[in-house]
């Protein structure tokens, strides 16, 4: 098995949760592939193993406008099976939208077996109207169906496809993997800022419109005075956001850290986690923060919060009204700030109610740890 060619495209690894699941999956299956990474961009945030050969498809499509990068997916397709060809690869696997576009195309001229990885629901991804939005749900319809396996990584994304894109192709969920051990152990990593962790609220991810920081800075602005808020991350949003506190008085309350790949000795630093995302895939950091020894707050975002925090509960209902405490959190309605504030005064107030999430979290990221994740990608992508 040592000479199997494990391939994988994204469009990079400049941080973010689907990136962080392609470098953990690399780096664990080298010892036993001979394993590959193509990227669209030549930006790495994430440490990998030196012997995963990483290979530029192209460096220009992220400078460019939206129309022109559609229009630039047959050549970006027909670049790929250049490649495809010169390596002799029989199977690439994709993640992210843009990479999958790429990976269906270049089938027709070098034959591969297309598996792509989808990381969010597109119902949630694309729900407004603009043109960039349109053209994605058009090209899921037409390009989907020509993949030979999607591996969706919740079974909301899985019924969303089937549903609501008509997707046919077949489907097999797989959760994203987590090296527990390895988090634990960076996660005593000293930090260069004093946090007092019993009065701290933590939140980690890319500062954009999806993520809405924007909902809980405001919620943040209403509880108890002594408690600080740390936002992990940097995004086009951060100006915005910085604003925002100022506006609301609290820019001594809520510290910008900033990009760090080690998010963990953050996170066991603090004692209650929050995203507030309107969108989610299966959120990484919601289960990083829960092995960091959080207890943790999240929207009920389509998708991935329910399937991690209330497993056994039906994952296609959504919370519109009030919170939820669920069996390993707390779950909110999308948008409200008043719930979101509610659910954080609890945690905050009942110290028995956070150990006892804290303790279940504990439990439940078990089921996730990489060793049995790894199985499951291994039985798939080596089959073929």
């Amino acid at each position: 098995m040592q000479n199997k060619k494990i391939v994988f495209l994204i469009n990079s690894l400049d941080g973010g949760g689907a990136e962080r699941v392609v470098s953990t999956l690399l780096n664990n299956l080298v010892d036993s592939y001979d394993c590959y990474l193509i990227l669209l961009e030549d930006k790495i945030s994430y440490e990998l193993d030196k012997r995963i050969k990483v290979i530029m498809l192209d460096n220009s499509s992220f400078t460019q406008n939206g129309i022109v990068k559609f229009l630039s997916l047959p050549l970006l397709g027909y670049k790929l099976s250049k490649i495809i060809k010169e390596y002799n690869f029989t199977q690439v696997v994709s993640f992210l939208y843009r990479s999958n576009y790429i990976n269906i195309l270049s089938k027709y001229l070098s034959k591969q077996k297309v598996i792509i990885s989808e990381r969010i629901a597109p119902s949630s991804m694309y729900a407004d109207n603009l043109l960039s939005s349109k053209m994605s749900k058009y090209l899921i319809k037409i390009l989907y169906n020509k993949a030979d396996l999607i591996i969706p990584v919740s079974k909301a994304i899985k019924n969303d496809l089937e549903i609501n894109f008509n997707i046919k192709t077949k489907q097999i969920v797989i959760y994203n993997p987590y090296d527990i051990d390895n988090i634990v152990k960076l996660s005593k990593e000293d930090i260069a800022i004093d946090i007092d962790k019993k009065n701290s609220i933590i939140t980690v991810g890319s500062l954009g419109k999806r993520k809405n920081h924007q909902l809980l800075i405001n919620a943040f602005s209403k509880i108890d005075k002594q408690m600080k808020l740390y936002i992990l991350g940097v995004g086009e949003e951060e100006k915005n956001l910085k604003e925002l506190t100022i506006s609301l008085n609290i820019q001594d309350r809520v510290i910008f850290l900033g990009f760090d790949n080690n998010p963990y000795k953050y996170l066991s630093k603090c004692t209650i986690f929050i995203l507030s995302s309107n969108s989610e895939g299966f959120p990484n950091v919601l289960v990083e923060a829960m092995i960091c020894g959080c207890s943790v707050i999240s929207t009920d975002c389509l998708s991935g919060p329910r399937e991690i925090l209330a497993p056994d509960s039906n994952f296609s209902y959504q919370l519109k009204n009030n919170i939820e405490l669920v069996k390993y959190g707390i779950l909110t309605p999308i948008g409200n700030s008043d719930n979101m504030k509610k659910a954080m005064n609890l945690l905050i107030q009942d110290i028995n109610l956070r150990d006892t999430y804290k303790q279940k979290s504990l439990q439940r990221v078990n089921d996730l740890d990489i060793k049995s994740i790894l199985e499951e990608w291994e039985d798939i992508i080596c089959a073929g």
